[in-house]
């Protein structure tokens, strides 16, 4: 019986009385409703188990102009996740792990030419929201007195007809 939940917590008196059984049938559901609700809030506090409104809100706070359509969740909570960690100090070892969280292990290089001052990036990506938060990325952490140079593989080949 549903209405057991509530009346657990009542007096043994009032489990006999069919009003009493009645208002514990009625307010059942509405417990299970906060109870749901509670636990929505809880889990819209972590990013990776946030509802989609959450996210939402989320990247209107960070100024992040997401495409639902062509971004699917599971990106827009990495592409927040990046946003929030991206905080000093960087090092090129950090810049090659968040890189590689963004676009997979192994599909991102990044290295150094120090002589020269010019950071590069070689990377096998095909989603160009990917592409924007690298570039954002990059652009966001590298010094002021570095050259970014990307370098952009792509496996399909081209043909003349």
């Amino acid at each position: 019986m549903p209405a057991d939940r509530i009346l657990n917590y009542w007096p043994d008196f009032y489990k006999e009385i069919a009003d009493f059984i009645a208002l514990a049938d009625a307010q059942t559901p509405e417990v299970e409703g906060i109870e749901k609700a509670v636990q929505q809030l809880f889990d819209d506090q972590f990013v990776m188990t946030s509802s989609p409104q959450a996210i939402e809100r989320r990247e209107k706070m960070l100024g992040i102009q997401a495409d639902p359509a062509n971004e699917s969740l599971d990106f827009r909570k990495k592409r927040i996740l990046n946003r929030y960690q991206t905080k000093p100090p960087f090092t090129i070892r950090w810049l090659q792990q968040r890189l590689n969280e963004l676009v997979g292990l192994g599909l991102v290089v990044v290295d150094v030419d120090v002589q020269n001052f010019i950071l590069y990036v070689r990377a096998d990506i095909d989603d160009a929201a990917v592409f924007k938060e690298v570039n954002h990325t990059v652009l966001t952490v590298k010094p002021a007195n570095l050259i970014y140079n990307q370098q952009t593989e792509i496996n399909e080949g081209i043909t003349l007809q």
